[in-house]
């Protein structure tokens, strides 16, 4: 088993994602007896960051602070980390399947020579060996791995491993560690974001989701309604996002994202096997479309047959009076 495991934090506009702490607890369940380590990366001073990672169960706070580090850039951030990992020499490496976890991790491990479990939504202990599960066929199988030697480098979908309790009482120590990062090929001088506002949609509790079905830009309104209603984020199909109802940015299935929200409203989407894969693992499933022949209706927990038009703002309207 590992006795120390790092884990890579990730923030977005100085806020830690979610899924930062979900890594922390994963490491807790490869190892309950471990060190945590935390390691965060940015330009600006992270003490409030890494102390809310030892709130959530992290020993202690490895930050690197760096101009070239204000945004992600895979070599900005493996320069950084690999430094860390140089120092700490640690047993394993935990880190969230986001798009820099994607990104950020086969570089590290092709560095340290070391083979990678990404995506992995559960971890299990058989005796004193962590199994990783993990889908594969586009979620329709998952596969055990365990780590037989060598580093236990591993990825986590996000919104799959419950957070440990925050205690603000824990301390730690927050170490600062210089690191001279140069030589960047790339530079990134400035970010457009076409991501709509609002919850992350990859760390949404609740995903309402449009199809083809809601016809125009305008039929999706409805469903940010809904979404607000419930505390939401707002998703897509393939088709819809082709059609150009909404953006690229929303886009969930197989070449889009993966998420497993508690709850799925599906509204107005076929459920095409590629839409599928990206949704197919939410905890439950609610699907809404008029032709009760939809592929939808197969993994939903709830189906309800019915113009979206007519159900969507009888649903708004009831969700509200709740709410009241």
């Amino acid at each position: 088993m590992s006795d120390k495991l790092l884990v890579i934090c990730e923030a977005r506009d100085g806020e830690l994602r979610n899924v930062t702490f979900e890594a922390v607890a994963a490491a807790k369940k490869i190892n309950a007896g471990a060190e945590i380590v935390g390691v965060l990366c940015g330009s600006d001073e992270m003490n409030e960051q890494a102390q809310e990672v030892i709130y959530y169960g992290a020993d202690r706070v490895v930050t690197v602070k760096h101009d070239n580090l204000a945004t992600y850039t895979s070599e900005g951030y493996s320069q950084a980390v690999m430094a860390v990992i140089e120092d700490e020499s640690p047993d394993g490496i935990v880190m969230g399947h986001t798009a820099i976890g994607k990104d950020l991790t086969p570089r590290l491990a092709a560095r340290l020579d070391t083979g990678l479990i990404s995506d992995a939504t559960t971890i299990e202990n058989d005796g004193d060996q962590a199994v990783f599960i993990r889908p594969i066929y586009s979620g329709k199988a998952f596969e055990k791995k365990v780590i037989s030697s060598g580093m236990t480098f591993v990825t986590i979908r996000p919104n799959n491993i419950p957070l440990l309790d925050r205690d603000d009482t824990r301390s730690g120590d927050v170490t600062a560690k210089q690191v001279d990062v140069t030589d960047l090929n790339t530079v990134i001088k400035d970010v457009i974001r076409k991501a709509s506002e609002g919850v992350d949609l990859s760390e949404a509790n609740v995903i309402v989701a449009g199809g083809r079905g809601v016809k125009s830009s305008e039929g999706f309104d409805p469903l940010y309604e809904l979404a607000d209603v419930l505390g939401g984020a707002v998703g897509a199909s393939r088709g819809a996002c082709d059609a150009e109802y909404c953006d690229y940015s929303l886009q969930i299935g197989q070449t889009g994202k993966v998420v497993t929200p508690d709850l799925y409203i599906a509204v107005g989407i076929s459920g095409a096997i590629q839409h599928l894969a990206g949704m197919s693992n939410s905890k439950v499933i609610v699907a809404i479309n008029k032709d009760p022949e939809a592929n939808i209706f197969n993994v939903a927990d709830y189906g309800i047959v019915g113009d979206i038009f007519e159900v969507i703002p009888k649903l708004t309207a009831e969700l509200k009076e709740v709410a009241v």
